[in-house]
């Protein structure tokens, strides 16, 4: 049961060559129309401006908002676990 066709052979190119139209197609069909359907008005010098260095605004490590995140938590935490123990005093 041994098969003649020859591995790599006109088949396969012809498959290679299908597979690669229809990726090309599919590409084209996911293309936005307009600039308006690319997002940011077909500009993302305004999405990078929020990240640049010189944006407007506080310049805050990433660091220290997470250590006053956790502040917080235990802080309510605290809270929490003070009016369990102290009652209905105040």
């Amino acid at each position: 049961m041994s098969s003649t066709a020859v591995p790599g052979g006109a088949k396969t190119l012809a498959k290679r060559k299908a597979t690669q139209e229809n990726k090309l197609k599919q590409q084209q069909q996911n293309q936005p129309n307009s600039s308006r359907a690319a997002g940011a008005g077909g500009s993302s010098a305004s999405m990078l401006k929020i990240f640049n260095e010189e944006a407007q605004g506080f310049k805050i490590d990433p660091l220290v908002v997470l250590v006053f995140a956790v502040a917080f938590i235990f802080s309510v935490v605290l809270l929490h676990v003070l009016a369990k123990i102290t009652g209905n005093i105040f």
